[in-house]
């Protein structure tokens, strides 16, 4: 008997509730996989060649914020990605990568706290959470500690955004949603502290309040209480995706039930954000750097980020299908943009908060960690559908 081969049929041939689930797509199988190998395989291989994408601070140290090896934020977003294709696949690979970045790190010593450096332990605390590694709690446990009694705090509450480089004083960043609030809801979930998680759900609450843009149910990149302004009220895409991310991710995490009142508000702001981006995609599939600028470059990463957000929401049901097409237009142009060599392009570098919109259109482009795990999620939310 021959094997049964399914192909995508003329869609006007046949009625919608009796289409193959995945004829809508414009995607296939095989190709997102080896797109989601190649994009780990360039993952663990970028390096900074030159020098020119080095961090280097006032006290000597010099940090890799491009290349596999160093301990930051973009890490913690490498390493997510890199969970969740092994969370999907099982990829034995995957699973080597995440473990040896940690043993390598734990050997190398700590890096100095802040907003940032939190990242990488959401991933540490996933693995703990398969393995029971006792080794990983002491980390995991100090880290969390300093998350919840230590990290600064802005007027209100906030998690002040320190970085390596700067303390940032009395500023909210919508970053911190991803590098910080995540995790510790995540530390609370696993550490069993519930008051880890309240306070995960405040943060949310403080950064709506001063982030959410009333006027077009976008995201401000930055608040400071110190002037009480939005610095350039840049509307910020990748800033913007770390929201389209977490606010899906938050709600499974914590399993939110239909009709509570806090999961409502977040999906109610997700939906704000995700109809005003609908109106601001550029005709390629992607999203503009600064999302009511055209004339700004588009930048892949955000677009995979909210590719990966859209996509995961209506599936889980938080938001509407009528959204999915847009997801998948943009999934499909993330996906062009994965060259032969794994390499995610048209990703821009890591991005403070500035104080003019022209700035924010100077950021150079380049491979980075972060921009091949949110690739990894784009191409992993694409292939659950043909499960």
């Amino acid at each position: 008997m021959s094997n049964q081969i399914l192909k995508p049929v003329d869609s006007s041939k046949i009625h919608p509730l009796l289409a193959h689930h995945t004829a809508h797509l414009g995607a296939d199988r095989d190709d997102i996989r080896g797109a989601i190998d190649r994009l780990i395989h360039n993952l663990i291989n970028i390096e900074d060649k030159d020098g020119k994408f080095l961090l280097r601070l006032d006290d000597g140290r010099v940090l890799d914020t491009k290349g596999w090896h160093g301990f930051e934020w973009t890490h913690g977003v490498g390493l997510y990605g890199v969970y969740k294709v092994w969370e999907l696949t099982g990829d034995p690979k995957a699973w080597d990568i995440m473990t040896s970045w940690f043993e390598a790190r734990f050997k190398e010593g700590m890096p100095s706290r802040n907003i940032n450096t939190v990242a990488p332990f959401l991933t540490l605390a996933y693995l703990f959470d398969r393995t029971g590694d006792r080794r990983y709690l002491p980390y995991i446990d100090r880290w969390a500690e300093w998350v919840y009694n230590e990290m600064p705090r802005t007027e209100e509450g906030g998690f002040q955004h320190i970085v390596y480089n700067s303390v940032n004083n009395q500023q909210l960043w919508d970053d911190t949603l991803m590098m910080s609030v995540l995790p510790l809801a995540k530390f609370g979930l696993l550490l069993n502290r519930p008051h880890y998680v309240e306070e995960a759900k405040r943060q949310f609450l403080v950064h709506i309040k001063y982030l959410a843009d009333r006027k077009t149910g976008l995201w401000f990149h930055g608040w400071t209480f110190d002037g009480r302004h939005n610095f350039a009220n840049a509307l910020w895409a990748r800033g913007n995706s770390w929201v389209t991310i977490v606010i899906p991710e938050f709600i499974e995490l914590l399993n939110l039930p239909e009709g509570d009142a806090f999961r409502q508000h977040l999906v109610s702001t997700l939906e704000a954000q995700v109809k005003a981006l609908a109106q601001f995609q550029s005709p390629s599939g992607l999203w503009p750097t600064l999302l009511d600028d055209p004339t700004s470059y588009d930048e892949a990463a955000a677009s995979a980020g909210f590719a990966y957000g859209i996509l995961k929401a209506v599936r889980k049901g938080y938001i509407s299908k009528d959204y999915e097409a847009l997801g998948v237009k943009a999934a499909l142009a993330v996906r062009k943009h994965i060259n032969d060599a794994g390499e995610l392009t048209q990703v821009s570098f890591g991005t403070p908060v500035f104080n003019t919109l022209q700035e924010y259109k100077d950021i150079p482009l380049t491979s980075m960690p972060f921009g091949q795990a949110m690739a990894l999620l784009t191409m992993g939310e694409l292939l659950v559908r043909f499960i």
